[in-house]
């Protein structure tokens, strides 16, 4: 539920956009052909026709949004001022309109209006303001009613955490809600504070957990800098935003970026690995690969389950518990390669080369991969993605859990191969090498990260020899 505390305005903002730029396509045409200020450019070559502009209106609009959206333009806000949105518009306008003119540049079947570009660049920078500048207010309005404010606890006492707690409680508008603080020597120093104290600091991570919290500010003193290493590797795995506010010397000395929250600086230690918009264009990437890969194979699925029913005994298809998002456990499906109730006097154990457990017909199928193959209904059904680090049993998640790093895996969804396995860390791999692979992946999402490790999956499922 945490992602979609930033869905609305980014939605509105988009549609707003989307409005203003065709708005302005509109009013720059009837500015330059049937505005008064045709007494000082007058129309020589004629009366265009307004379809060719809503034509390239049509291009321009998912072009602009998208340029808009790598600008981070459609990311969390929360606390934007109306000038920030001005100049960052002014900013995206122009590189649009260098990309509008290179394209009409191009494009020789219609000869468009050099004014109308002209006019173009102003009045979307006044129109996608104005529109921004609406969504601003209905944005304060909407968090000062309560509505989708993101959790947030405050760690340390000092008169830096006073000021940020009595800020965001008398500004709702801001779009936060204080769930209450933490103290660096488990003691209750801010006295007088409305609200409530939580507890020691140690209690951060099982807190953050089992309540559904958003952001972690930090605000510790100089002398409790020690415990923020131990906060910080405890909170692995956790999807919170955790910023900090850090020393004035540090932060003088410091050529980090740093986050303003009402006049204060904090320095962003650790962020969400996906905007929300990242979120949607992975999950509608995930559903429409996996959608298209089924209906292509699903006679090969049928075929995989006939060898294994005809091969051994026991089902062609199994659950098997497995370990995702946010460290919570799904059954992820498989066509089974191994006899039935293989683990029954070894336990949980990982398979090996020439695995004895393993079937005839599911040794062609772990070469290949086969068996992963029912995964696609996981990431149909949302459990899990195309890409991702690789979801692991709980039994060896619980072995894992102490290795730096390893519970930032959870931090996306798991995926049906991932950074690690198409460089080659399959199988028995060192689980320390492949966290780093998988961290790596959690850290620098892109779509067409993605599409690479698609491609790389192919080559290595076929000439891969460490699958087994």
């Amino acid at each position: 539920m945490r992602h979609r505390k930033d869905f609305l305005i980014p939605l509105l903002t988009v549609l707003s956009d989307a409005v203003a730029i065709e708005f302005s396509f509109l009013v720059s045409y009837w500015l330059r052909f049937y505005s008064p200020l045709t007494g000082v450019f007058e129309v020589e070559k004629g009366f265009p026709p307004l379809t060719a502009y809503l034509e390239g209106s049509l291009v321009v609009i998912p072009v602009w949004l998208l340029l808009f959206n790598s600008r981070g333009l459609y990311s969390s806000r929360r606390n934007v001022g109306f000038s920030e949105e001005s100049l960052a518009v002014v900013r995206a306008v122009f590189f649009g309109m260098l990309m509008v003119m290179a394209g009409a540049f191009f494009y020789r079947t219609f000869s468009y209006s050099r004014l109308v570009f002209g006019l173009l660049a102003v009045t979307s920078v006044v129109f996608i303001s104005l529109g921004r500048f609406i969504v601003i207010k209905f944005e304060q309005w909407w968090y000062a009613q309560g509505k989708d404010l993101k959790r947030v606890i405050i760690v340390g006492t000092n008169e830096t955490a006073r000021r940020v707690h009595d800020d965001i409680m008398h500004n709702t508008r801001m779009g936060y809600s204080v769930v209450g603080f933490f103290a660096a020597d488990g003691l209750q120093a801010m006295e007088g504070c409305s609200s409530e104290f939580i507890g020691p600091i140690s209690e951060v991570p099982q807190y953050v957990k089992e309540n559904s919290i958003d952001i972690v500010l930090i605000a510790l003193d100089y002398k409790d800098h020690p415990k923020l290493y131990e906060l910080v590797r405890d909170c692995e795995g956790l999807n919170a935003e955790m910023m900090m506010a850090p020393d004035l010397l540090e932060l003088m000395t410091s050529r980090v970026g740093v986050y303003e929250f009402q006049g204060i600086p904090f320095i962003r230690i650790k962020n969400i690995p996906m905007t929300t918009w990242n979120l949607i264009l992975k999950r509608a990437f995930d559903f429409t690969f996996a959608l298209a890969v089924i209906i292509l194979v699903s006679p090969l699925l049928l075929l995989i389950a006939f060898l294994i029913r005809l091969d051994s005994k026991g089902r062609a298809l199994y659950r098997q518990e497995r370990v995702g998002l946010d460290g919570t456990s799904f059954s992820v499906f498989k066509f089974r390669s191994m006899h039935v109730n293989a683990e029954h006097t070894s336990g949980p154990v990982w398979a090996s080369k020439d695995d004895p457990r393993t079937t005839r017909v599911g040794r062609i199928l772990r070469r290949f991969s086969l068996d992963e193959l029912p995964q696609l209904f996981n990431v149909l059904k949302g459990d899990m993605s195309i890409v991702g680090p690789r979801p692991e049993r709980p039994y060896f998640v619980e072995q894992f859990k102490e290795i730096p790093k390893y519970l930032d895996r959870h931090r996306v969804k798991t995926g049906m191969t991932g950074w690690a396995q198409v460089n080659g860390l399959r199988g028995n791999a060192p689980i320390e090498e492949r966290t780093k692979y998988d961290v790596y992946y959690v850290e620098n999402w892109t779509l067409a990260f993605d599409i690479k490790i698609i491609l790389k999956t192919i080559r290595a499922v076929l000439f891969g020899k460490d699958a087994y």
